[in-house]
């Protein structure tokens, strides 16, 4: 995985906890069973993966970020939770089930992680994700772009995180590497920040360091500016600033053959 983002897992909890909230929608596909082995691909602060815990089932952790693991192992210690990269992680043994949610668009190598979930699953195993789509946060993104070109000459394209693939392009690629895709939908979620005036500060600072990392907390605060300023129009509605989020909410079986 190639993004600098650092992450504040006590930022996320307090200020980004709609994260969580809206992923228990995608845990009613997932549907987990009593005795099933799960991986919670990309699991953060561990929220959804607790959830998963309580039905039962043996469910395991997993995220790129060190600082959302020791989160995650402080807050469910009755859990396993494990430093992995998605793009290329092993299992020892295969799962009945790999669950993601609000992660797999952090990993732009999307292939290797779909290879990566098959060799996980035990065949006729399910795969159960929600993640950026085509468009997700595209105003937010393009208040970005035109900032950072017109204050410092940066090419922003060239550090985007973010892989948001179209839901036939994601469909196609689940196909390739055996699986059968039974559920697909691309959906528009706008999503109220919470904080009001602060919140997409918050939401910049947590997710968009690659955007910025040779800059200052003070010039960070002056570019935020002005890049609500860009958007204000289109996102900020009656004191609180509404992320424009598209995203994918995909199941799919590995093969059998």
């Amino acid at each position: 995985m190639s993004s600098v983002n650092v992450w504040n897992p006590d930022l996320y909890d307090d200020k980004l906890s709609f994260v969580s909230h809206f992923g228990k929608g995608v845990l009613k596909l997932l549907q987990p069973q009593k005795g099933e082995k799960i991986l919670d691909l990309g699991c953060g602060t561990g929220d959804l993966t607790k959830e998963i815990s309580k039905t039962g089932a043996v469910v395991t952790g997993s995220d790129f970020s060190e600082e959302m693991i020791e989160k995650a192992r402080v807050k469910y210690p009755e859990i396993p939770f494990i430093v992995e990269n998605g793009e290329t992680f092993r299992t020892n043994e295969k799962v009945d089930a790999v669950f993601s949610n609000a992660a797999l668009h952090w990993m732009k190598q999307a292939a290797n992680v779909i290879e990566s979930v098959r060799l996980a699953l035990q065949p006729g195993g399910r795969f159960v994700a929600e993640f950026g789509g085509q468009g997700n946060v595209q105003t937010v993104i393009q208040g970005i772009t035109e900032v950072l070109f017109q204050e410092y000459g940066i090419d922003a394209s060239a550090r985007n995180p973010w892989y948001f693939p179209s839901i036939g392009e994601y469909s196609i690629l689940l196909e390739q590497h055996g699986f059968k895709v039974s559920y697909a939908h691309h959906f528009d979620r706008p999503t109220p920040l919470a904080y009001g005036e602060k919140g997409l500060d918050h939401w910049l600072d947590s997710f968009a360091d690659d955007f910025f990392p040779e800059l200052s907390t003070k010039e960070r605060m002056m570019i935020y500016g002005k890049i609500k300023t860009k958007i204000q129009s289109t996102l900020y509605k009656d004191g609180i600033w509404v992320a424009d989020y598209k995203r994918i909410r995909v199941m799919a079986i590995k093969k059998i053959r």
